[in-house]
């Protein structure tokens, strides 16, 4: 017991009772602060970006502490750590991108929490940007369309270097969609134009409004041109058919339940019509026999 004592009195054990009430002084502290961001930070995604901007400076408040108390004794090892840094740049430099990522990607504008990416081949929603990965909850693959088929995927951070980073949701959180409708040359175009153009203003004329506002705010800071966010029918003929494609912008995340609304209304709209409106399809007529 009387060598413990001792050994607690020396140099070296002074540093580490330093270094450990240092550490627990950092972990109450973020501990607490955690606890009371909730009564502050209503917003999930605010309240995330807090915990982790917490996180990060704890650990970096440790180091500087462990930095402080062993500084006396750190000049002897620098030539040590200038060799033996080349080697392990080398041997990390994965890791050394991946953490270059991180930083990027919380001081840019490449994505964050919440935003649907494609990264790395891999499409999702962000749900953690951790220090090395990236977590998506993935979307697709063996499920069709934008819904979630249960997977997390942890993409390196290191691949937004390697890779374009298609964002969905970005400074513009809306998607232009279509919805092709073949109609038989025999109907009436003018008005099944007239019918398919009141459908999506009903859908989606509120959208518009809001994507409207997005899109003005991109051309004050980004080099594009002023588009069209209104919903639109255009048509196009040949000698089989007439094909309507319906135009519309469209919330990220409802790009699936949007057009199945819209596909129930033109159906509707079709079977009300009496006939005006008839569904084309790539079917052959016999009109006679030889004799």
């Amino acid at each position: 017991m009387n060598e413990i004592i001792e050994f607690f009195q020396t140099p070296t054990g002074v540093k580490l009772i330093t270094v450990f009430v240092s550490v627990l002084i950092v972990f109450i502290l973020t501990g607490i602060i955690k606890r009371v961001i909730p009564k502050y930070v209503s917003q999930t995604g605010s309240r995330y970006r807090a915990r982790k901007f917490i996180n990060f400076m704890g650990y970096a408040l440790v180091i500087l502490a462990i930095i402080i108390v062993y500084s006396n004794q750190l000049t002897g090892f620098t030539v040590f750590l200038g060799v033996a840094g080349a080697g392990i740049a080398f041997a990390l430099q994965e890791v050394i991108a991946s953490v270059a990522g991180f930083i990027a990607i919380n001081f840019t504008s490449f994505f964050k929490v919440g935003d649907r990416v494609l990264l790395g081949g891999i499409k999702g929603d962000v749900i953690d940007i951790g220090v090395l990965r990236t977590s998506l909850m993935e979307i697709g693959d063996w499920v069709n369309g934008d819904l979630y088929n249960g997977r997390i995927v942890l993409v390196a951070n290191s691949f937004i270097f390697k890779e374009p980073v298609f964002n969905y949701s970005g400074d513009f959180p809306f998607l232009w969609d279509e919805l092709k409708v073949p109609i038989k040359t025999e109907g009436d175009f003018e008005y099944a134009q007239e019918k398919f153009l009141e459908i999506l203003n009903e859908v989606q004329g509120k959208y518009a409004e809001e994507a409207k506002k997005h899109w003005e705010k991109m051309t004050e800071k980004l080099m594009i041109e002023k588009a069209r966010v209104e919903p639109m029918v255009q048509m196009v003929f040949d000698e089989n058919w007439i094909t309507f494609t319906l135009r519309y912008v469209v919330d990220f995340k409802s790009r699936r339940s949007t057009k199945d609304l819209i596909s129930t209304k033109v159906l509707k709209a079709i079977r009300a019509s009496e006939g005006k409106i008839q569904v084309a399809s790539a079917a052959f007529e016999i009109t006679a026999f030889p004799k």
